[in-house]
């Protein structure tokens, strides 16, 4: 990732590893902030995200664009609203996506059925767990077979539409048919910025003061 980073030209001024604990990043927002960078980014899952954000309010630490992971399963925007607002999170999917298929039928359907069983927004894992499970099944009924060759194979040759996006294995066991999304935090809300294709609007750069 760091020589992809180079290679675009970046200049990368602050490289460093969160504690095993995901407990504190102080010491990076220091450096951060005596060094002023354009960008920000931060991964280390739930934890990490949660740190992160409640630390940069509470450190009222300003970068023009923050990026992270698993913003939505660590529900940033819930728990610190304000200073998640404007962050871009990554995501694999998002309710607003206009896929859809023959199980749960559109990604807005199976976040209403989620929320309905479980009291909360589904985060883009749940819709992943719940489209492997899916895709087994699908190449079960395609094996008429339990032998492990057979759904192997009918598993390899997946090519379905789901609510989660389109399926397709290369032969590496990738899904290369789904792309990932780029989100914003905007009003307590999670607003598909990126890819272009997908966009519902177009983000918000810089960041405002928060």
């Amino acid at each position: 990732m760091l020589a992809s980073v180079k290679e675009h030209g970046v200049n990368l001024v602050v490289d460093d590893r969160l504690p095993p604990e995901l407990d504190d990043m102080s010491m990076t927002l220091s450096k951060v902030e005596e060094l002023k960078p354009d960008m920000l980014v931060v991964s280390g899952h739930d934890k990490g995200a949660l740190t992160a954000v409640e630390q940069l309010g509470a450190l009222q630490v300003s970068v023009p664009m923050i990026a992270m992971t698993h913003c939505d399963s660590a529900q940033v925007e819930r728990k610190f609203l304000k200073a998640s607002s404007y962050i871009f999170c990554v995501q694999q999917w998002h309710r607003s996506l206009n896929y859809k298929g023959a199980l749960f039928g559109s990604a807005e359907d199976f976040a209403r059925a989620f929320e309905t069983v479980y009291g909360y927004a589904p985060p883009y894992q749940a819709a992943q767990s719940a489209a492997a499970v899916y895709v087994f099944a699908d190449a079960l009924e395609r094996a008429q077979s339990l032998d492990t060759d057979k759904v192997r194979d009918a598993i390899a040759a997946t090519d379905l539409l789901t609510f989660y996006g389109p399926i397709k294995f290369d032969e590496t066991g990738k899904n290369i048919a789904k792309r990932e999304i780029l989100t914003q935090i905007i009003d307590g809300g999670y607003v598909v910025v990126a890819p272009e294709e997908l966009a519902e609007q177009e983000p918000v750069i810089p960041r405002p003061a928060q």
